[in-house]
């Protein structure tokens, strides 16, 4: 008898959502459509050189069949050593039992959920809020309580509220947020480090856009506060950390690029151990070769210099973005204005659906993201994301110019 699969799966599969910007990309493969929808980085900016030298060189060297080879799963010790010299450079102290490679900041996610999820567990998150994290916790059975922001970040009185009713934990994108490319101010991390520190909360703190500034000063980190608040200095900081509210996830994907899927998650060593056991249960280790490859690659200072490449052709295709917006968008269209990362944030007037619009954008060829799918109430109708690191200048003028004709017909 033929399997009846539907009737063989378990109940959280009933609960799954497709990702609502992946089935936008599908339509978008068409090579004439000029997409605005996914957070992909420049192709062209890939360091496919730098790449092949690093590979080649382990692959011809005595390390090439530990490099095909299992490895622990905490990962490669040489990219836990430049990451530990690195964050703490940022702020952050740790050692190397506090750093975990994962195998993209989606399994770091998945693996938190894993742990520190049960069933109907309430996670405080921005509002409007990153749609994979809901994705990835969805499986877990988590609920969501949106948080207001404005533009300094989240409002302290909304996240004191949402712990006081019973919050688990807090999710939050400080740097170049996704989706409206606010960024938290140094004070308001300060306020919201001590708040859920009040409570006892956990934070997850996702940072895969903030070193991709544009302009303005770096922020310090949620995690080097939370240091600060406990009295640990990270420049004398030696050997691992067992305390702390804060769990900091980074990734390559944005500063090198996604394909090799390494990312990590820094975090005081009780949960730090939890997650390697429940990463050993996934997939025992991210490949070893592609740990390998980054570690041999980011050397030397090549990923500081990268990064300046990036942030200078970033910078002028957020400008240009922004200009023809200014000039060609109706009045009654407001955006946020990024100093960082990928996205603008797109606000239309109330009552305005933008899923109608993007159906009318698609026949012109042009696409973006509803925003309603950011929101854990499914709110956001009148609003829209926007990329524009992954578009040409001349495809950022002629899609901008498309979609700016749409809104003045229907608006």
């Amino acid at each position: 008898m033929t399997t009846s699969w539907s009737n063989r799966m378990s109940d959280r599969v009933f609960g799954l959502k497709p990702s609502a910007i992946r089935e936008i990309l599908k339509v978008t493969q068409q090579p004439e459509v000029i997409s605005f929808a996914g957070g992909l980085p420049a192709p062209e900016l890939f360091p496919v050189e730098r790449i092949q030298q690093a590979t080649d060189e382990i692959l011809q060297s005595d390390e090439a069949t530990r490099a095909l080879q299992y490895h622990p799963t905490e990962g490669h010790v040489g990219l836990r050593t430049w990451l530990v010299k690195r964050m703490r450079g940022r702020g952050i102290p740790c050692g190397l039992d506090n750093v975990l490679i994962t195998s993209g900041s989606q399994q770091s996610l998945d693996l938190i959920g894993k742990v520190l999820i049960s069933r109907d567990d309430v996670v405080a998150v921005e509002r409007p809020t990153f749609l994979g994290m809901m994705q990835a916790w969805d499986v877990y059975g988590a609920r969501y309580d949106g948080l207001r922001m404005d533009d300094d970040g989240v409002e302290p009185d909304d996240l004191e509220r949402a712990l006081k009713g019973g919050a688990k934990a807090v999710y939050i994108i400080p740097n170049f947020h996704n989706p409206t490319g606010i960024t938290t101010s140094a004070a308001r991390r300060r306020t919201l480090t001590e708040i859920t520190d009040r409570y006892g909360v956990p934070v997850v703190e996702d940072d895969p856009y903030g070193q991709l500034r544009y302009e303005g000063d770096a922020v310090a980190a949620m995690a080097a506060f939370d240091a600060e608040r406990l009295g640990i200095d990270p420049r004398s900081a030696d050997g691992p950390v067992d305390r702390g509210n804060v769990l900091f996830l980074g990734s390559f994907s944005k500063e090198l690029c996604p394909g090799l899927r390494v990312s990590w998650i820094v975090g005081p060593t009780p949960i730090i151990n939890a997650l390697v056991q429940a990463k050993q249960a996934a997939d025992l280790h991210t490949s070893t070769l592609a740990q390998m490859i980054v570690a041999r690659a980011v050397q030397d200072g090549f990923i500081d210099a990268h990064i300046q490449t990036l942030t200078g052709v970033y910078k002028q295709r957020r400008d240009l973005m922004l200009g023809y917006m200014q000039t060609h968008f109706p009045s009654s269209v407001s955006w946020t204005r990024p100093a960082g990362g990928l996205f603008i944030w797109v606000r239309l007037p109330e009552g305005t659906n933008a899923t109608s619009l993007l159906d009318r954008c698609l026949e012109k060829k042009v696409a973006f993201v509803p925003g309603h799918p950011f929101f854990p109430d499914r709110a956001g109708e009148n609003t829209f994301r926007l990329n524009f690191s992954n578009a040409q200048p001349a495809q950022i003028e002629v899609g901008i110019t498309r979609i700016a004709e749409v809104l003045r017909r229907h608006l």
